[in-house]
């Protein structure tokens, strides 16, 4: 059976990083996905688009994404018959990160309504309320079998997000003690690392 592992990177990332999962799926080729990663639909058409192309070529498809790669992910390939998610750091509610965002930078749904664009000079992207639309019209409905990680201490994704989304979907989670959004440091890569063999080898 020939199988493949799509990478779906998280925001500034790229399909480089492909390289670093390799040693973690000796029996599969594991590919990087380039994809647009200025909104939903853009990535989900670049994401299809690879999908569809693997899926000629190879027996089964898993995948590994990392933050907004999950969301993109769920958002283009719930329905395809993916053999298998690892998530890590993911954005599983994309509707309430942005409006935590907006509440953060105290602006109200009326007012980006009204302007369309707004840039937040805290985080550097800008609010879009074409994006939070098309999120509230495309609700995620995943039924991929998936294992998550997340870190404690996760500025952008609370915990009470992580566990509805394990409770409506079946996925399993392991949390890393004193673990943020981005997994960097020695610590935080080796505990990622064995997570992720785990996971591949249970």
């Amino acid at each position: 059976m020939k199988k493949a592992i799509l990478y779906l990177h998280g925001k500034g990332g790229s399909a480089d990083e492909a390289e670093y999962y390799k040693p973690f799926f000796p029996d599969a080729d594991v590919i990087g996905v380039d994809y647009r990663g200025d909104n939903p639909w853009n990535a989900r058409e670049d994401i299809l688009s690879a999908y569809r192309w693997f899926a000629k070529k190879y027996d089964s498809i898993s995948i590994v994404a990392n933050s907004i790669g999950a969301y993109f992910a769920m958002n283009a390939l719930s329905d395809v018959g993916i053999e298998h998610a690892y998530f890590i750091s993911p954005v599983v509610d994309m509707e309430r990160l942005i409006l935590d965002l907006m509440h953060w930078s105290n602006i109200s749904e009326s007012e980006l309504a009204d302007r369309k664009i707004i840039q937040l000079e805290t985080w550097g992207e800008p609010l879009s309320w074409e994006y939070l639309t098309y999120v509230r019209e495309h609700p995620i409905i995943w039924k991929t079998p998936t294992d998550i990680l997340y870190g404690e201490k996760d500025i952008l994704i609370p915990f009470e997000t992580i566990s509805k989304f394990v409770k409506n979907t079946g996925a399993v989670v392991t949390v890393m003690k004193n673990g943020e959004h981005w997994f960097h440091t020695d610590a935080q890569v080796k505990f990622h690392d064995m997570w992720l063999t785990q996971c591949v080898n249970k």
